[in-house]
């Protein structure tokens, strides 16, 4: 049996902090490297030399993080069990040149990012966050989290058509959010972010900025057996990673390397080289293994060992929509994760994975569910597919079953994170 969670909601309550502490990537990778830190792992540089020493150790590249435990008996053909997952959200972003407006009011000039649901943020408070870029080379985080920004939506009465036609929205014109009056300022966005990081503007020479909404986490339901949250897709299963590496750490006699992989830029295809598509993961592993004396047989070997599991938020059977669901598979909330299934490769999952992690389901006593899409419908993807063609290794997506998926706020089962992070755990612990 699998090393216990304590659960009495307090996985989930954490997970809410986790999402409230963690409004863009870079934040999401702060708020994982300060759990991992507090369960005795520790930063190492990408440009440093590293040793084969045992322990737990981490590497951070912007809206990423890779973080791995190395057991004493470990050997340099040791095989690693890897969560992997992504830190970024769909939203809107700050462009190079933010400061625009019209008629007596400004502006921010936004771009969108990924796939969102772009009328879930209309309407919205929202607020400003992610990192800045100093003369000296040096980043610092940036969290506006209050309301500043709002998306105002067009009145019915000044558009009746809305009724025939539904909302439509023009992806430039409608979707700059406004922030002050007055005529257009131009660096007046950047002053603004340089006061709140406390640095002078003109030091300030680049930004990956972003908007959030500022609605903290909370339950919902009768019974509060929901939550409700921004970001569900995908710091759920970042967090819920990070807690079952940090449980597996402790683990006696651990037969693989422990890993998690979370990747940024997973909603707009993985292709950076802080996504899945990039070489970070696979050279982290490489390295790790000639740090403890490997060839390039000890590699190959390792890698033929190790299994992936691609977590990542999966469709829960919508209520209103049943029809684009298919009709024997349908995922319930608080029923345990899904094995997402694509025979066509979108998701990873094959039989071999799907044994694996049912078995790691079964140690750690959680339900598991299938799901495959309609085969009316197109079929989403994930790291999964990614991960497995880039290093040659078995892979098997899974992930929480959510309603309003790219929505600026998601909907999941409050009981499901807690679920993932046992069967995560049982998964690394072997």
């Amino acid at each position: 049996m699998t090393t216990q969670l304590r659960f009495d909601r307090g996985h989930t309550d954490d997970l809410a902090g986790f999402i409230a502490a963690s409004p863009s990537p870079y934040h999401a990778v702060a708020s994982a490297a300060e759990r991992l830190e507090k369960a005795g792992f520790r930063q190492v540089a990408e440009t440093d030399a590293w040793t084969g020493e045992t322990g737990g150790r981490y590497v951070v590249r912007g809206g990423a993080i890779v973080a791995w435990y190395v057991p004493e008996h470990a050997r340099p053909e040791t095989p690693f069990r890897i969560v992997g997952a992504h830190t970024d959200s769909p939203n809107l972003r700050v462009k190079p040149l933010p400061d625009s407006g019209a008629y007596g009011w400004r502006q921010v000039a936004v771009e969108i990012y990924g796939g969102p649901l772009l009328n879930s943020w209309l309407d919205r408070d929202l607020g400003l966050s992610g990192r800045i870029v100093l003369r000296d080379g040096t980043t610092r985080l940036v969290a506006v989290d209050r309301p500043l920004l709002r998306v105002p939506q067009l009145a019915i009465h000044l558009d009746r058509a809305i009724g025939e036609k539904g909302l439509q929205l023009d992806r430039q014109r409608h979707t700059q959010p406004i922030w002050a009056l007055g005529a257009v300022d131009e660096g007046a966005l950047i002053r603004f972010v340089a006061e709140e990081a406390g640095v002078e503007a003109r030091s300030i020479v680049g930004w990956d900025l972003m908007t959030h909404d500022v609605q903290p986490p909370a339950y919902l339901g009768r019974d509060q057996e929901f939550l409700a949250a921004a970001r569900l897709d995908n710091q759920l299963s970042v967090h819920a990673g990070t807690a079952a590496l940090a449980v597996a750490a402790g683990s006696p006699d651990l037969p693989y390397i422990p890993v998690l992989a979370a990747f940024d830029h997973e909603e707009n295809g993985s292709e950076a080289d802080t996504g899945a598509g990039g070489p970070l993961l696979g050279a982290i592993l490489e390295r790790s293994v000639h740090a403890r004396g490997g060839s390039y047989d000890d590699r190959a070997r390792a890698f033929a060992g190790t299994i992936c599991v691609s977590a990542d938020t999966g469709h829960a059977v919508h209520p209103n929509y049943p029809e684009r669901h298919d009709p024997t598979h349908r995922p319930m909330p608080n029923r345990g994760p899904i094995l997402k299934v694509n025979v066509n490769q979108r998701y990873a999952t094959d039989g071999v994975g799907r044994g694996v992690f049912t078995a790691a389901c079964d140690r750690a006593g959680v339900p598991v569910q299938a799901f495959v899409s309609n085969n009316a419908m197109p079929c989403g993807t994930t790291i999964g597919p990614i991960t497995a063609a880039r290093h040659g290794i078995t892979t098997v997506d899974v992930g929480v079953p959510i309603l309003s998926m790219h929505s600026a706020r998601e909907l999941c089962g409050a009981d499901d994170p807690y679920l993932l992070a046992r069967a995560l755990t049982a998964f690394l612990e072997g």
